[in-house]
């Protein structure tokens, strides 16, 4: 029987970018690929993108769908976004097992999946496959540090260092092996400083604290070069991991460059336009800042970082996403400053292709919410990072970035614009150098690890042979 893989990503747009690229990828070695979306991501992905075309080229690739359980108005926010594990947890799990076990992916169907790989997150995917006895990987879209932490929280709990005891987020943590050294409360992801052990996001991250190492295996965005103490770590517990990342690049580094051009997985419209402001201005003299898909700031949190960035004297790209500025916010009642220094030297917009935007010349730093992409994205392309996390790895990652790899500063748990404007002049001037020459190294790691038989290049290689495996078959 042919090597069937389904992909199910959890529906937010750094998973499912980083889904569609390990989907061609694997298309691309021969393997059948179908990628199961939620109907809303689906529609906002046709909507956006070309990625029907561009998939077209790939006989063995299909999309199948499943409902999230909320109506097509739901806005599915980051303040809201519990709700969408509730609507997948009634209608999305069992509608998913349906599809498994006597559906369209099933062994009585024409293409039965033989193997599932979907996201970490989703701990009752595992108890589907068992049932039906086919192999499963996951893919984690977090960071390796992060996923550390999540492994951690059993052990965290039962040593009693969560939930915190007391309000001093420095104290430092002692049940995450590798990083007793550096690792404060205020660096473990954000709910891990809920009261409430009940919370429904730390049952789900319990949850997959115990589902992960049942695995077959797991799926990470990152390289050995990169996160080998940590890896270590992990195998402790899941044995068989596959490093393929920095994924945006491993992927270029197997198509033909014809084909590289304008490849978009965007969940909104891209403003291009900034490409060419960028043009105007000078090299590594602009710094870019995103808060990532999903995260949102107050409207005072964003006013501190306008004041920063304009105190700071540098040319900025600043990206306002959508509905991630919240509350009551009036363009009028700007201040005057802000609005004509910003026309001077500034650049407000949408959405923009971020890893064309983070490979540009002029680009000299970034202000980011230290989502794993765009972490990833930054490490690639030398660029150092002003951290501001608010959600998710996004803490541990900005600790990491910091104090392990030294590319960047991390400003976590302020916002301020006196902080802003000298983290902006440290990374653009103060410390260029010295962020050059980390920032270097690890781009350069990241270069090798995925040029032919660097690391990642060989554990792509090596989860093709595995899936194509006799072992890897529907029984």
């Amino acid at each position: 029987m042919s090597t069937h893989v389904l992909i199910f990503p959890l529906p937010m747009q750094g998973p499912v970018n980083c889904v569609l690229k390990l989907a061609e990828l694997l298309c691309i070695s021969g393997i059948s690929v179908t990628v199961l979306n939620t109907d809303h991501i689906q529609r906002n992905l046709l909507r956006h993108t070309n990625v029907l075309s561009r998939f077209s080229r790939y006989p063995n690739f299909h999309f199948q769908t499943i409902s999230d359980g909320l109506p097509d108005d739901h806005p599915r926010s980051t303040a809201r976004y519990n709700e969408v594990f509730e609507g997948m947890k009634t209608v999305t799990e069992p509608a998913f097992r349906d599809m498994m076990v006597s559906g369209c992916f099933s062994c009585k169907s024409d293409s039965p999946v033989t193997v599932v790989i979907p996201d970490g997150l989703f701990s009752f995917a595992l108890d589907v496959a068992e049932e039906i006895q086919i192999p499963l990987i996951y893919f984690e879209t977090v960071s390796p540090c992060a996923l550390w932490t999540y492994l951690c929280l059993p052990k965290l709990i039962g040593a009693g260092e969560v939930p915190f005891n007391g309000i001093d987020l420095d104290v430092l943590i002692k049940n995450v092996p590798g990083t007793e050294a550096f690792l404060r409360r205020r660096d473990l992801p954000g709910f891990y400083r809920y009261d409430n052990l009940t919370n429904p996001v730390m049952q789900i991250i319990m949850n997959e604290a115990r589902q992960v190492p049942r695995a077959h295996g797991v799926i990470l965005n990152t390289f050995e070069a990169l996160d080998a103490s940590i890896l270590d770590q992990i195998r402790s517990l899941c044995p068989n991991i596959y490093c393929i990342g920095p994924l945006h690049t491993l992927l270029k580094s197997r198509l033909p460059k014809s084909t590289q051009h304008n490849v978009s997985n965007s969940l909104w419209t891209e403003n291009r336009d900034c490409l060419s402001w960028l043009d105007t201005q000078l090299p590594k003299s602009v710094v870019y800042v995103s808060i990532g898909s999903m995260a949102t700031m107050t409207v005072d949190q964003f006013v501190e970082i306008w004041h920063g960035l304009v105190n700071s004297g540098y040319p900025f790209l600043f990206v306002k996403r959508p509905g991630s500025v919240t509350g009551d916010y009036d363009e009028s009642k700007v201040p005057g400053n802000l609005v004509g220094e910003t026309n001077r030297r500034g650049f407000i917009t949408t959405w923009v292709p971020q890893e064309e935007v983070l490979a540009h010349s002029a680009i000299g730093g970034f202000l980011t919410h230290s989502g794993w992409n765009s972490t990833v994205e930054s490490m690639v392309e030398g660029v150092p990072m002003i951290c501001w996390p608010l959600k998710v790895d996004q803490n541990v990652n900005s600790r990491f970035v910091s104090e392990v790899w030294k590319i960047g500063i991390d400003i976590k748990d302020t916002c301020d614009r006196f902080v802003v404007e000298k983290a902006v002049k440290d990374v653009l001037d103060v410390r260029r150098s010295e962020f050059f020459r980390s920032t270097k190294v690890v781009a350069e790691a990241g270069a090798k690890s995925v040029s032919e038989n660097g690391s990642s290049w060989m554990d792509l290689n090596r989860l093709v042979e595995d899936l194509k495996s006799n072992d890897f078959v529907c029984k």
